[in-house]
């Protein structure tokens, strides 16, 4: 699986505004070292979908989150910018069908789904800057680590 650099971008952007505060699309890029231009469409993309909104005003200008942080998941952002969270040649994974030997590779498919949204639908935007990921996630997090 890759995750999109859009993808991996609007998080970074949305976790640095996770602590209430509003900011720019230049600060957010400087932030985050990220392309201006680039974060400015995803920014756009992530205000239409609802997940920011653009607030004027004196030294509070630039964007904000329209919800708070622990309402938003990883799976609301990847589904943003990509529809779904697993996808085989296009296509979900329960419309797949094989023949012969392959024939349970639909099976697979569908538990690797099942999987990454166990993880990215229970993560919110809160955990990730706070740090305190939900225990089933930090217990697969360590268990990935150790095995590097």
């Amino acid at each position: 699986m890759q995750i999109p650099a859009k993808v991996d971008y609007a998080l970074r952007a949305l976790l640095q505004l996770a602590d209430g505060e509003a900011a720019t699309a230049e600060a957010l890029a400087r932030a985050q070292t990220l392309p201006a231009n680039f974060l400015s469409a995803i920014l756009t993309d992530l205000r239409h979908a609802g997940f920011i909104a653009s607030r004027r005003g004196n030294g509070h200008s630039g964007y904000a989150l329209a919800r708070p942080a622990d309402q938003i998941t990883v799976a609301d952002i990847m589904r943003t910018f990509d529809g779904s969270l697993l996808e085989i040649r296009g296509h979900p994974p329960e419309t797949t069908d094989y023949d012969g030997a392959a024939e349970h590779l639909r099976d697979v498919w569908i538990a690797a789904q099942a999987s990454l949204a166990g993880v990215f639908e229970t993560v919110t935007l809160q955990h990730i800057a706070s740090g305190r990921l939900p225990q089933t996630v930090s217990r697969l997090a360590g268990s990935s680590a150790s095995r590097h």
